[in-house]
Formats: structure tokens, sequence, C-alpha cells
């Protein structure tokens, strides 16, 4: 005659449930902590760019009162966002930024995919050299002027070719990548391979999906490069419609010419625009640059959460 364990109850289930998140003192102490620091980094981080948003679309005649820690609007107003989008160097700006900035990340991305899985395998003819001449151009990045007169050579002088190709491989993301790929199951490979993959077909169907994460994080780091990217620009670029929001922000903000943003005919016929506070323009400016990337980080945080190797291999 067999018996059987009486069935658990709700009493005999609620101690384990209550253990788990039972706390020492010592623990509670450590939790606050962590808990204060990371909220005072969120407002000390939040803060100012919400004063810049509560400047720039406040009523232009109070602005000059408002405090570097004032975060709620005064009055309502979106003169300065309307004469920026309508200026033409901001909307070139825009369109120049946007190109850069895709077609420099895409082409980055998939050239550092690439090379790091060349460089990620153990029988490549020459590949400690080939690291190692990757780990010198860390040591000795060349400067700006060798950097100058080679695209002058090139004939890419006042193209976006200059700003794109520039770093179109980094070093440090080549790394990452190439630590990346060296962990890939072996027996996940052989098993494409028996199934008659070619190696592209090993790389693009097997490889990349596993890669995501990591192929987010370093598409991350390009996206923030291309975008902030000014000081080449200003250089290499003298045609003032090719050059992107970046240096269009440094020549409103650090020079401070509002005649330039306003227009001088928009200065003499119109009260309102004339009106219009600098600090409200900078403000303005300011924040039309940093939304773009504040808008990508949301789509691509969600690969970094993933596994790297989830349900490749079954044992």
């Amino acid at each position: 005659m067999s018996t059987s364990a009486p069935p658990a109850t709700a009493e005999t289930r609620a101690p384990a449930r209550n253990n788990s998140i039972r706390r020492t003192p010592l623990e509670r102490i450590e939790y606050a902590i962590i808990v204060s620091t990371l909220l005072l980094l969120v407002v000390v981080t939040v803060q100012p760019i919400l004063n810049l948003i509560a400047m720039s679309v406040s009523d232009p005649a109070r602005v000059p009162g408002m405090s570097g820690l004032a975060v709620i609007p005064e009055g309502f107003s979106l003169d300065v966002w309307v004469l920026l989008f309508q200026h033409p160097l901001v909307q070139s700006g825009i369109v120049n930024s946007i190109f850069i900035t895709m077609v420099g990340t895409v082409l980055s991305l998939a050239a550092t995919a690439l090379m790091a899985w060349g460089l990620s395998r153990p029988h490549l003819p020459g590949r400690r050299a080939l690291f190692i001449m990757v780990l010198v151009t860390i040591v000795f990045e060349p400067g700006i002027i060798p950097d100058y007169f080679l695209m002058k050579r090139m004939g890419l002088l006042d193209s976006y070719w200059s700003v794109i190709l520039y770093k179109a491989v980094n070093a440090w993301y080549l790394i990452i990548l190439v630590r990346f790929f060296e962990e890939v199951p072996e027996e996940l490979l052989e098993a494409a391979e028996l199934d008659g993959a070619s190696p592209f077909q090993v790389f693009f169907q097997v490889v990349l999906p596993l890669a995501k994460p990591a192929l987010a994080t370093i598409a991350l780091f390009y996206l923030v490069f291309r975008w902030n990217e000014f000081f080449r620009a200003m250089i290499y670029l003298n045609d003032q419609g090719k050059w992107p929001l970046q240096v269009v922000l440094r020549q409103f903000v650090v020079e401070g010419d509002k005649l330039a943003i306003v227009g001088a005919d928009n200065a003499a016929n119109n009260i309102g625009i004339a009106q219009i506070n600098l600090k409200a323009l900078k403000a303005g400016m300011i924040i039309m640059t940093i939304l773009p990337i504040l808008a990508v980080y949301p789509l691509i945080l969600k690969f970094f959460t993933k596994g790297t190797m989830s349900g490749a291999l079954k044992g």
C-alpha cells in the first residue's frame, strides 16, 4: 500500500515566497544606496535635456529670465523650431547627416563583420601578422595632416566620401567582433558544412543570425560616431550645402551669430522672429542634434538582453 504526500497548500508555499525576497539590514542599505545613486544619475542626466527643451518651446520674451535649472516652459511658442526648420543650412544639414550616418554605418558594419570573421578563423594564412597590423593602427594613428593630404591625393576633398571612409573599420570594434566570432561553436559550423552550405552561406545564414546582439552593439557605436562627426567634415567639406548637422550646430552655437540664423530679411521684417533669444535658438539646435540618437537607443537596446547562443545548440 503506497501513500502519497499531502498536496501543498497556500500556507506551506507562503514561507518559500517570503524567503525569496527577504533581505538582511545590510542588503537593504546597499539596495537603498544603489537606487539613490541611480536616481541621482538620472536626474543629473535628464535635467539639462529638459532645460534645453523648456527654453526652446518657451515664450521668447521670457527665455532671458530662465535659469539653467528650469525644466518647465514659461509660456509656449514654436517660433524657434519654425525658424530652425526653415533655415536652408539646417534643412541640408539634416539630410546630409542622415545620408552620412546611414551609408557610413552600413559600410562600416559590413566591412568590420567580414574582416572580423576572417581574422577569427584559426587557419587563416598570416592571421597573426594581420592582427598585429590592426593593433598598430590603435597605437600609431595618423595625424590630421597626413590624412588631409591622402584625401587630397585621392580626390575626395569636398566629397561625402572623405567623411564616410574615415575609420570605415574601427580597430576596437573589430577586436570585439573577432572575439565574439571565436566563441561560435565549431560543431555548429561543421553541421552547416555537412548540410552542403558554402563558406558564404555559413557566414550569412548561420554566423550573422547568432551575432545579432554583437552586431547591434557595433552598429550603435558606429551610428553615434557617424552622427557626431564634425571635425573632419569641417575640414574636408568646404561647400556649406554638404555640411552635416553637427557643423551647422557649431556655426550657430559656438560662433553665436544670431543674424546668420535668423537672416537679415527676417530680422528686419518680422518683429517676433527678431525678438527670439539667442539662448533659445542654441537650445533648439542642440536638441535637434541629440534627439535622433536618443530615439535610436530603444530600438537597438532590445538586442542586448538576448542570449547570444540561445537555441543554437541542443544537447
